[in-house]
């Protein structure tokens, strides 16, 4: 967790600032920091990046366009320096991926790996210790991210249905409680275009209480747990496939699919949660790429990443045991077939 003092900085600049731009990650945990200091300033304006990898000039426009009196980052691992120089305004970015080699400059960062590199805090776990309210949506994007907080306490007597004090693990969290779901819902309203999924995060600042999601007692909760059940049907017909595949497999689960939404990442987090003793790789094909999802319970990924990346035309990286990586059709089975030598045999 980043030290007191620069909690009470980053806090500071949204009381002294009505008028911010929040860039951040499309996954729970950028979208639950979003929804944190937007419900706190109480205005300003989100954008959604779902721009891989980097967060590029090319969305200079939108600060043109929004004409903020600061503009902050939140969760994302890889930004240009020509977009922040390219912002007349105060740039404050706040990540917890592993630092970049070149520090950023005209921006205040802050990341918790600064200060100790395994300290991997996600972003929404640092938005609620900055601006303390709304719990329920910082535990989502925290348990989102494979991690149970400092203030899971507080929570669980704040609201003892959504995890009860049995769980001992961010796993256990995401697959077996209540609030695993709403983790997933909150995921799920993500996919398709920008446009509608800032429709369905719009929604949600107006929602007080996580029931009004699960259990549908509000509008804006039955919009929010429609949006849902549609896109869980398509993801559960897909993850019945991979589980079938998963039998063929031994060190290495390796599924890539095309022409759907994009569960990479939603179906790489569960199935190493199902089968933890392998390697799970899951790709979707499109526009001449495969943007994939790596994940591993032992093995530290991002050397292995950045290894591969010299054989085979692609990019990515990410946290030690999970990757986001993109390799040029052409050069897939090659890929493969590398990754395959890092893996110890069963």
């Amino acid at each position: 967790m980043l030290p007191s003092s620069q909690l009470k900085k980053i806090r500071k600049e949204l009381e002294e600032h009505k008028n911010p731009l929040i860039f951040f990650h499309d996954d729970p945990d950028g979208v639950c920091s979003f929804l944190q200091f937007y419900r706190f300033v109480g205005d300003g304006k989100g954008i959604i990046i779902k721009s891989f990898p980097e967060l590029g000039p090319d969305m200079l426009r939108k600060v043109d366009e929004y004409q903020p009196d600061i503009v902050f980052v939140l969760d994302k691992p890889t930004i240009s320096q020509d977009f922040i120089d390219g912002i007349k305004s105060k740039v404050v970015i706040i990540d917890h991926h592993p630092p970049p080699k070149e520090p950023y400059r005209n921006c205040d960062y802050y990341n918790p790996r600064v200060q100790d590199p395994k300290d991997n805090s996600p972003v929404s776990s640092i938005c609620y210790n900055v601006v303390k309210q709304d719990i329920w949506i910082a535990m989502t994007g925290t348990v989102g991210d494979w991690t149970l907080p400092d203030f899971l306490p507080e929570f669980q007597k704040a609201y003892p249905s959504l995890i009860p004090e049995k769980i001992k693990t961010p796993q256990d969290a995401l697959f077996t409680t209540k609030l695993g779901t709403l983790v997933r819902i909150f995921s799920f309203i993500l996919k398709g275009n920008s446009y509608e999924a800032m429709s369905c995060i719009k929604v949600i600042t107006r929602i007080k209480h996580p029931d009004e999601i699960l259990e549908q007692t509000s509008p804006q909760g039955k919009y929010i747990y429609k949006k849902y059940q549609k896109v869980n049907q398509q993801y559960q017909e897909l993850l019945k496939i991979i589980k079938q595949a998963s039998q063929k497999s031994k060190k290495l689960l390796s599924y890539i699919y095309s022409n759907r939404n994009s569960f990479t990442s939603d179906l790489s987090n569960e199935l190493i949660y199902l089968f933890p003793d392998k390697v799970v790789l899951i790709g979707r094909e499109k526009s001449g790429e495969v943007k994939c999802s790596l994940r591993s319970t032992k093995i530290i990924l991002p050397p292995i990443v950045e290894e591969l990346f010299k054989s085979v035309e692609g990019y990515g990286g990410g946290h030690e045991h999970a990757c986001g990586i993109c390799v040029k059709t052409k050069d897939f089975e090659k890929f493969i077939k590398l990754l395959k030598h890092f893996i110890p045999p069963v």
